[in-house]
């Protein structure tokens, strides 16, 4: 199965700027001499450890891993930062599934030379506890604290960051105001003004409940119905009780911030402040948002360096998706793609 890609109409430079998805597959074989430290990674042991950052009092946990404990003088490589969304804890990214394959994508991209980070954004997973209903704004600052221990441990100054769903929102938003930190963007699951979004229309129900609560209820069946309120069977029923399992250690209450933000602030991503090259990714079946709705945002990029994948066979999470293999060729291609020759 081939990943599509949308051509926006009436805009040819746009049109030259995507890859077709015809030739993503012979685009993946030329580049994979070049994924960073390829042969050293394959059958290495991966490496792990935590870390903590703090934002004013506020603790927040971060995992690391990537293949071989880093050794002093050693060449830093890539740094790829993944950002959770409204409903899950950052081990959505780091998931086991027995017998189901691999379904980590931080080992899938450790294994592929990448230096893999993750964090629990306030109020969520290791995170510290507040009265605060972690919002967009909120990641941001989350993130802000995060990247001096990135940059202290890596000796890197600018990262890759993917982001699924609202972690899209909270990356993009960091894009916005720190575009120094940046080197390439992945934006799956993303919405820009959520106009027409069936996802958002339903949420939206409940928004007088989000502005006067900080948290809301998040039992083991609104974690299935992550999988199953687009297209049911695009994701493995599996992984999403794994995935619960994970999760439910971290209790039944989830910030609302995010909820409320895409439900009655949006767009809090501009895009024209959007100066890095992104890469978006829309599951084919996700309700969150509408093919328009992520043209829109792709055709304000001001960087001509910019993709837009829709991945089919997948919902909303393309990261849990029973086609995340599509997901992680799109992803290492965009960002091993070689620095473009200015004309």
């Amino acid at each position: 199965m081939t990943p599509s890609t949308v051509t926006p109409s009436g805009n040819p430079l746009a049109r030259r700027a995507i890859i077709k998805g015809a030739g993503l597959g012979l685009i993946a074989g030329a580049l994979a001499d070049r994924l960073p430290a390829k042969a050293a990674m394959e059958g290495g042991d991966i490496w792990s450890r935590e870390y903590w950052a703090k934002k004013g009092d506020v603790p927040l946990w971060m995992f690391r891993k990537r293949v071989g404990a880093p050794k002093k003088g050693e060449a830093p490589r890539p740094v790829l930062f993944f950002v959770h969304g409204s409903s899950v804890t950052s081990r959505a990214f780091d998931l086991n599934v027995p017998g189901k394959g691999e379904y980590s994508v931080m080992n899938e991209f450790a294994r592929n030379g990448f230096d893999c980070w993750t964090m629990d954004h306030e109020n969520y997973g290791k995170s510290g506890r507040t009265s605060g209903n972690s919002d967009i704004a909120s990641g941001v600052e989350d993130l802000k604290a995060a990247v001096k221990v990135v940059a202290q441990e890596t000796g890197r100054e600018k990262f890759h960051f993917l982001g699924e769903s609202s972690g899209a929102l909270r990356a993009g938003a960091y894009a916005m105001v720190a575009p120094e930190r940046i080197d390439r963007l992945v934006f799956a699951a993303f919405t820009y003004k959520g106009e027409g979004s069936p996802t958002l229309t339903k949420r939206a129900e409940q928004l007088d409940y989000y502005r006067s609560h900080n948290m809301r209820k998040r039992d083991r069946d609104m974690i299935r119905s992550i999988a199953t309120r687009d297209k049911p069977g695009t994701s493995d029923v599996a992984a999403i009780e794994a995935l619960a399992d994970v999760e439910m250690q971290f209790g039944d209450q989830i910030p609302t911030g995010t909820y409320l933000d895409m439900t009655a602030n949006l767009p809090v991503v501009h895009p024209e402040k959007v100066l890095a090259p992104v890469l978006l990714v829309r599951g084919e079946y996700d309700g969150i948002a509408t093919v328009a709705d992520l043209e829109d945002f792709y055709n304000q990029l001001p960087n001509g360096d910019r993709q837009f994948v829709i991945l089919p066979g997948t919902a909303h999470s393309v990261t849990l998706a029973i086609n995340r293999q599509l997901f992680w060729h799109v992803t290492r291609a965009f960002l091993t793609m070689p620095t473009p020759i200015a004309t």
